[in-house]
């Protein structure tokens, strides 16, 4: 299925977690267009891939590999190809092929199926990149192609309204009894897995659709936050989010000699998204500028400019013409071990020099108390002081 045949409904599930917490901006981001990026357009790319390559599996005689070498040859043109989506997208096809046959029975299996929620949210649909039923189990599995950071699948509300649907149009073909819930996320070797039995899914169904009546009409309250004004269009100028950003900037009262850690915890959450919410008003504001609006207090203005070759090829062919040394113009150093592990292959390169790598911890890193990593501290234990083993 092709990014142009992938509509979007005003309470998409891809959105949900923002209209489902902020209801007023489904309808206040209509004023906006619905654009797209380079990263966006390159997961539609790796989609196609992943969707062929699952076709080509289960549905071999309808989708043979005629067929498959066609589709995958034409997309290998597009210009946002990269040989590593056809790893990436292997390992998402080894997930489902795994899945699958774990099952007691062959399950029935749709995908890039067109899922119709609008029982819960007006009009709401969206297409669910595989499913799966088999043994009264519904399988919801999402591919994400982004390397930004994992996505769970546990209270996902995109994967959870996709499973609704799909319940809606199966319960009468199939019984039905509980719901799984997958994320796989192969570039950050990211696979989240939840599960819920069906009345838990219909009762958050209910909540649904309190909060999709709401959003459909542009009432409710906004909830100005990171996670909910992430990808917001109405997120620059949304004035709910730019007071909440000054309150929290400004409007801090207490003014002690010295703030203790359980100060500090609060006001870093308090002032998280003020720096995105600068980021995104400066990136507004200059556009303005730049399409000859007045921004008082601002103008737009030419940057640092740079210098680069008309022709490279010919100047160095100049330069050494002229008895410039080759050495001096051109410089040799090794590709990064990631560089290498790409050029080589991720299997390979690990038989080959795997155990010549060793893992260096990162740089300490200030992060919520949520994040599944393993908290670190300066304090070194007996053992590690004494080089003892436990």
């Amino acid at each position: 299925m092709s990014h142009e045949e992938r509509q979007h409904a005003l309470l998409s599930a891809s959105s949900a977690h923002r209209w489902i917490h902020c209801t007023p901006s489904a309808r206040l981001e209509e004023r906006f267009p619905d654009t797209t990026s380079e990263a966006a357009m390159e997961g539609t790319l790796a989609h196609e891939l992943a969707e062929i390559k699952v076709r080509h599996y289960f549905q071999t005689v309808d989708f043979g590999r005629q067929k498959y070498s066609r589709r995958f040859n034409k997309l290998k043109k597009e210009a946002l190809w990269q040989d590593e989506m056809d790893r990436y997208t292997d390992e998402y096809l080894d997930y489902i092929k795994t899945t699958a046959l774990a099952l007691k029975s062959e399950p029935s299996v749709a995908i890039e199926k067109r899922v119709d929620y609008s029982a819960y949210a007006q009009e709401g649909f969206g297409t669910a990149d595989c499913i799966l039923i088999s043994g009264g189990t519904l399988h919801i599995i999402d591919f994400k192609y982004g390397k930004g950071v994992p996505v769970e699948a546990a209270g996902n509300a995109q994967l959870s309204l996709y499973a609704l649907g799909a319940y809606e149009a199966y319960k009468l073909l199939y019984p039905i009894e509980q719901v799984k819930l997958s994320i796989v996320q192969p570039r950050l070797d990211s696979i989240s897995e939840a599960g819920y039995a069906i009345d838990v899914l219909l009762k958050w169904g209910e909540y649904v659709k309190e909060r999709a009546a709401l959003a459909w009409d542009g009432k409710g309250e906004y909830a100005p936050g990171p996670e909910t004004c992430r990808f917001c269009r109405a997120k620059a100028q949304c004035r709910a989010r730019s007071d909440y950003n000054v309150k929290q900037a400004f409007d801090i009262n207490e003014l002690p000699p010295l703030i203790t850690p359980e100060e500090a915890g609060k006001r870093l959450l308090a002032l998280e998204d003020i720096v995105k919410y600068q980021k995104d008003l400066q990136e507004w504001a200059l556009a303005e500028c730049l399409a000859g609006k007045a921004v008082p207090g601002w103008k737009a203005v030419e940057g640092r400019s740079s210098r680069d070759w008309t022709d490279m090829d010919k100047a160095f062919e100049f330069l050494q013409d002229k008895g410039i040394n080759r050495a001096v113009l051109y410089e040799e150093k090794p590709l990064t071990l990631a560089q290498v592990e790409k050029v080589v292959g991720k299997k390979e390169f690990s038989e080959m020099v795997g155990d010549m790598v060793i893992k260096k911890p990162g740089k300490p890193a200030l992060v919520k108390e949520s994040d599944k990593r393993e908290a670190i501290t300066n304090k070194v234990t007996a053992a590690q002081a004494f080089g003892e083993t436990i």
